[in-house]
């Protein structure tokens, strides 16, 4: 293992607030204006983390049109009160029943009002609940899906100091670890000592379960790291991310074990062409489709089209996969906006031959884009201790 030290740690008691009590107002804003509706019913756990500040695993939130109403389990009480006041949020905490079906406590407040539901995050089984027990005064029930992602698509300072922090750990992460690449550990093992590594540094734990995908494996764009030990020859992909105070980070470096073969140096070239193309195309009012093409159409002509077989990139924040999709399935006016925190990962993978994937996540700008993940992408630099030919 090497000792070297090339990529800072962020210091994480310098990052700058987020504003969490501006949210429930848009909300309500955007409520009124797409869906006519006077409140909101949060079940999905991101969404009242989003807006409040609590983290705890049950709630259940009412974006009334003055006032925000949290229910909790015994467990949280304590807890949210706390959360809440860190976040800035002025809202009424009580403690009662959030297991799926139970509304009673929220039954009361949401009366004479037109419900949004996250119709998305909402079981029929617990909407029939709602309509037949739960809400029996409110004077509509309106299906809603973009209240909250919608508006999480732009970041604040606060969100995007968070996830570019998140960004710094991965990279210091690897950047001590690459020297373990060259002993030959199992892909599983490895795995386990990036995540490990992510935390000593600072992270809460992983974005996602860590990808380690060697040789053959590396063909298979989500392969589950395993008990194969790392080999010469290898094209090894690594796709990872840290994850500090709730928001994600995601990155893909690949790099081979030895002397790459023409036909890999063939792969990696043409995936790290489109990458960059992708990178160039990203900017404010960009389309999503138009930077996905950007990096497909060099796949394609390289004759690799199929073996490109999932989008460009997604959107990153507290979850690690969120809007906006970077890809040719996404709606023809879906656009990116300033502010907002997209991957570019194109990938070829070939059996018999291995993968390469190479991500980068960025902050869209108004004029371009902002890198944020720094461990280098080119082998022969990103890793001194690969054989030369």
């Amino acid at each position: 293992m090497t000792d070297t030290t090339l990529l800072e740690v962020p210091d994480l008691t310098a990052l700058p607030p987020m504003d969490v009590a501006a949210r429930a107002p848009r909300v309500r804003d955007r409520l009124a204006a797409e869906a006519d509706c006077d409140a909101l019913l949060v079940t999905n756990l991101v969404n009242i983390r989003w807006l409040t500040g609590f983290t705890g695993s049950a709630g259940k939130l009412l974006v009334l049109p003055d006032s925000l109403l949290l229910v909790v389990d015994g467990r949280y009480g304590e807890q949210a009160g706390e959360q809440l006041a860190a976040a800035g949020v002025d809202a009424e905490v009580r403690v009662g029943l959030t297991i799926p079906g139970q509304y009673e406590i929220l039954g009361v407040a949401a009366t004479g009002l037109r419900l949004g539901f996250e119709a998305d995050h909402v079981t029929v089984a617990e909407h029939q609940a709602m309509v037949d027990t739960h809400f029996p005064f409110v004077t509509e029930l309106v299906a809603t899906t973009t209240a909250c992602a919608s508006l999480r698509v732009v970041k604040d300072d606060g969100e995007i100091a968070r996830i570019e922090a998140a960004a710094a750990i991965a990279s210091a992460a690897l950047d001590r670890l690459r020297g373990r690449l060259a002993e030959g550990p199992t892909e599983a093992e490895f795995g386990l000592e990036l995540d490990t590594e992510m935390r000593r540094l600072g992270a809460s734990g992983p974005s996602f379960e860590t990808i380690v995908a060697s040789g053959p494996n590396s063909a298979k764009p989500h392969h589950r790291p395993s008990s194969r030990r790392l080999a010469d020859g290898d094209l090894v992909i690594l796709d990872f991310g840290a994850k500090v105070d709730g928001y994600c980070s995601d990155m893909t470096r690949t790099f081979c074990l030895g002397a790459m073969s023409v036909e890999q140096q063939r792969l990696y070239d043409v995936v790290a062409a489109a990458q960059a193309a992708g990178v160039v195309a990203v900017k404010a009012g960009a389309p999503c489709r138009t930077v996905d093409a950007a990096c497909r159409e060099l796949i394609a002509e390289a004759g690799w089209r199929e073996a490109f077989s999932h989008g460009t990139g997604h959107g990153v924040g507290l979850e690690i996969h969120e809007d906006p999709r970077v890809s040719f399935a996404a709606p023809e006016d879906a656009t990116l906006p300033a502010r907002s925190v997209v991957t570019v990962e194109p990938g070829v993978y070939l059996p018999g031959v291995g993968g390469v994937r190479i991500e980068d996540s960025l902050v869209v700008t108004d004029d371009g884009a902002r890198i944020i993940t720094h461990a280098p992408k080119d082998p022969d630099t990103a890793w001194p201790s690969r054989p030369t030919t």
